[in-house]
């Protein structure tokens, strides 16, 4: 029988961090004024000085819109701080308007259920009055998934279901727990590691992110091949919508149909509200072994890892940066590229396949470190960056893996100097590749040239891998214009997404659709799936409050 699972409780001594309404993750790990200005230095045409901290009082933020009745209103906050902490997503087009005092619409309300019944009632309510419902998930959204634009609804209610956040069962025998949608990783995981179990599924923004969140995003984690999205995951979903509540059974396969799940998988709260999964689960692995390799041809490296990648030895990281990535993540200081690998495994050695890696790495032009082997990371938020970096990694594992957890921050630090720092990530066909990232280096680097008169640092990275293509990732840096850094970001976004389109690679292979890259889903998207979205949003959403604009008009 399953068991339940108890949820282990915070140290009343121990104070809580502060989260940032502003920008990424806790206030205590931003980039202060000085660190600012040295990264600044080297964007030539960044300002002098950062520019100052925004605070909430300085928004003017009015009454709310509508008020909810009293059955409701345990429910519902109308707290400025809380309002403008759920007015935007993390991605810099967000803390660029935070920086410039323009956030956009901030919402009337913020409502945090505490069951399913509470997320019914509340969508009964926004239905008979035009309020239109944001699901927030953990709010680090880069995409514009978790804001409104336009005035066509009478107030915006933002849902966050972090008040649901329990481990309800785990199902030993099968493996696999209940879990409820608002649990951030670290609560999630706090929860399964008395049983040894754990979900292992740790994307960058793990501390600030909910199960619901990355069950509507379709969240790409660390692993980079085999499990790389939350999907493979997915036992069964509990779903609420404004027409209906149902949830799909527990199976470890069907073939009845189309699959229940898939239609809210990634439809980022326009269909439902994800409260409930039920999720497969792993042992906690206790071998790991990693490795960096060289490359002193970014072609040879691409090769290299399309070798690994067809290989049968899947490994968990498997992440290739360019010598402008490997640069600015500490791994090579010579212009080489890394390919950066690890393995992981609950039950025997891994420091074999590593080898088998590395040579294969080797044969194609690889200069690699003798490969390491250790015990599992000690924590979750080391556990997301490591990818299988075992205690004893290589230097270039190491520095990549600190760079990882730390570059939304420093992300955050450059637009204090007005820099435009904008990320993307694709999928696209091994055949289709090379031409790709050259087409976005050229083409997006003139196009930032362009729109700044300042010369931008392009860089990629391959996050995840398969047999047939990768996933590569792009970030753009170039100091802005002041006060036009959101125009500059459009300009750049869409002749990105221009690119992308142009070579047939997705317009995300991990990051969503939100409402930033709605026109480039709209090109992808085939018109007879378009046509059936269209129809489920009208047999679910009848009164069309959740979420609007995203994926649908």
């Amino acid at each position: 029988m399953p068991e339940t699972a108890t949820r282990p409780e915070s140290d009343p001594g121990t104070p809580a961090r502060a989260r940032s309404w502003w920008g990424w993750g806790y206030t205590d790990a931003h980039p202060d004024d000085a660190e600012c200005v040295a990264m600044g230095s080297l964007l030539p045409g960044t300002l002098a000085a950062p520019l100052p901290v925004p605070q909430v009082a300085d928004l003017n933020i009015g009454r709310p819109a509508l008020t909810p009745p009293a059955s409701l209103g345990h429910l519902v906050t109308a707290d400025p701080g809380e309002r403008a902490a759920h007015a935007m997503g993390k991605a810099y087009r967000d803390v660029i308007r935070a920086l410039r005092g323009r956030p956009g619409r901030i919402p009337d309300l913020v409502a945090r259920p505490e069951r399913d019944q509470d997320v019914a009632d509340l969508l009964d309510w926004a239905g008979a009055h035009q309020v239109a419902v944001i699901p927030f998930g953990g709010g680090s959204s880069v995409v514009g998934g978790v804001e409104y634009r336009g005035d066509a609804h009478r107030a915006v209610l933002s849902l966050d279901l972090t008040s649901m956040d329990r481990v309800l069962e785990i199902d030993a025998a099968s493996r696999s727990a209940r879990i409820q949608a608002g649990a951030l990783g670290p609560v999630l995981e706090d929860q399964l590691r008395p049983h040894g179990l754990t979900l292992r599924h740790f994307p960058q923004s793990f501390e600030f992110s909910t199960l619901g969140g990355w069950l509507a995003t379709r969240a790409g984690g660390h692993y980079a091949t085999v499990h790389t999205h939350i999907d493979d995951f997915v036992q069964s979903l509990r779903v609420v919508a404004p027409a209906a509540t149902g949830e799909s059974w527990r199976l470890p396969g069907s073939g009845a149909g189309p699959s229940p799940d898939r239609m809210f998988l990634g439809s980022e709260g326009t269909l439902g509200v994800i409260t409930e999964a039920w999720m497969r689960l792993q042992e906690r692995p206790r071998h790991k072994a990693s490795a960096s390799v060289a490359f002193a041809d970014f072609g040879r490296a691409l090769d290299a890892v399309r070798a690994v990648a067809q290989s049968d030895l899947a490994p968990a990281n498997c992440r290739l940066l360019d010598p402008g990535e490997a640069a600015l993540a500490g791994a090579s200081r010579d212009g080489s590229s890394v390919l950066v690998l690890g393995f992981e495994s609950a039950t025997a050695p891994v420091g074999d396949r590593l080898a088998t890696a590395v040579d294969l790495a080797r044969a194609h032009g690889g200069r690699g470190e003798t490969p390491t082997t250790g015990r599992a990371a000690a924590t979750p938020a080391a556990d997301s960056a490591a990818g299988g970096a075992g205690s004893g990694a290589d230097s270039a594992v190491t520095a990549w893996r600190s760079a990882f957890l730390r570059m939304p921050y420093l992300r955050d630090g450059l637009a204090r100097m007005g820099a435009v720092v904008e990320t993307f990530e694709t999928a696209a066909t091994w055949d289709r590749l090379p031409a790709l990232i050259d087409a976005v280096r050229t083409e997006v680097g003139a196009a930032a040239l362009k729109a700044t008169g300042h010369p931008a640092t392009i860089n990629c990275r391959l996050t995840h891998v398969y047999p047939d293509g990768a996933a590569p990732y792009f970030t753009v840096a170039v100091a802005g214009r002041p006060g036009e850094e959101v125009e500059i970001w459009d300009e750049i976004k869409a002749v990105a997404s221009d690119v992308l389109h142009r070579h047939r690679a997705t317009i995300t292979h991990h990051h969503a659709v939100g409402r930033d890259h709605r026109p480039g889903y709209d090109l992808q998207r085939p018109e007879p799936f378009a046509l059936a979205l269209r129809a489920a949003k009208d047999a679910l959403d009848p009164h069309r409050i959740l979420n609007p604009g995203v994926l649908l008009d």
